[in-house]
């Protein structure tokens, strides 16, 4: 229902009965006569239903990934970007953006490919140097490191390379939002979350074992360490899928998990799909905030997360 809202609301209001006979007309293979017309059809296709699928399936890859993320680290503040990757991501968009190479139509393709490319350095590199120390904790401080590191270079890009209006078009980016959702953007999460998704709820049983403690775990059979790393490694493809069509995006991953938790209690079997959900209809409707603060100005979905987000975590 969220995402029939968010496609009936905009400049051209779309009743949600239209939207849904517009989206079943179309999967029918027009067996019906259409009462609408064909703009309208156009802006709920090509435009806004994208998009909206887009916030649905980056939100539930955010919400899953911290769910994972709080899990195997047993530390409430985890989210998906534990290792770097928005840093490595929003570094990646700043260097193409600069160099010219995302200009245009090429944009569509330079974007999204340099943000994941950019998240998957710090990830591959934070287990590569951490991978070395037999806690975990190693990999997590390499992780942070490198996203200080990363930040650092995003900064001395944009204010010594960038111009004005590259610096606003990558602000912007960083800020997080779907204003450039397409069909098309929509396979990256997508694909890696019915992946992703699919080995941890094969692994549900392992990451409730985890609740008994390194020792407990290890004792029942558990190669505790590697579970971490590997389940650290799922976390990430999945923040840096999500980040390369939507920009960074806080408090999803970090909050939604706890509200599952609170609502369906900690064992993974029914956390993860309940994460999913509410972290989809979340970052739904922060979309549909974003875009209903004023009708000629779209506010970045990452600054409504933030402001609602916030507040709701400290309570």
């Amino acid at each position: 229902m969220s995402i029939a809202l968010a496609v009936s609301f905009g400049s051209v209001r779309i009743p949600v009965g239209d939207v849904w006979a517009i989206v079943g007309h179309r999967l029918s293979g027009g067996v019906f006569v259409s009462w609408w017309s064909e703009a309208r059809e156009r802006i709920v296709i090509d435009s806004r239903l994208p998009r909206a699928l887009t916030a649905a399936v980056v939100g539930a890859a955010l919400a899953v990934g911290g769910a994972l993320a709080q899990a195997v680290t047993r530390n409430p503040l985890a989210d998906p970007y534990l290792l770097g990757v928005s840093a490595g991501a929003g570094f990646g968009v700043v260097l193409v953006t600069v160099l010219g190479i995302g200009a245009g139509l090429a944009g569509v393709f330079t974007t999204p490919l340099a943000a994941f490319l950019g998240a998957m350095v710090p990830l591959f590199a934070a287990l590569v140097i951490g991978g070395r120390y037999q806690n975990v904790t190693g990999v997590i401080l390499v992780g942070v490191a490198l996203a200080q590191v990363f930040s650092a270079l995003t900064m001395f890009v944009l204010l010594v390379i960038a111009d004005e209006h590259q610096l606003s078009a990558v602000l912007r980016w960083l800020a997080g939002g779907f204003g450039d959702a397409r069909w098309s953007s929509l396979i990256y999460p997508a694909v890696t979350l019915a992946v992703v998704g699919t080995v941890a709820g094969f692994s549900a049983r392992r990451l409730n074992l985890l609740h008994a403690g390194d020792d407990g775990a290890t004792a029942l059979g558990m190669n505790v360490r590697r579970f971490r790393v590997l389940t650290l490694l799922g976390v990430s493809v999945l923040a840096g899928a999500a980040v390369a069509v939507s920009g960074g995006i806080g408090f999803v991953g970090l909050l939604v998990p706890h509200v599952a938790g609170f609502l369906v209690g900690v064992s993974a079997v029914r956390l993860l799909p309940v994460a999913a959900l509410l972290g989809a209809v979340t970052l739904v409707l922060a979309d549909l905030a974003a875009r209903a603060v004023s009708s000629g100005t779209e506010l970045p979905v990452g600054v409504v997360t933030a402001l609602v987000g916030a507040p709701i975590f400290i309570a």
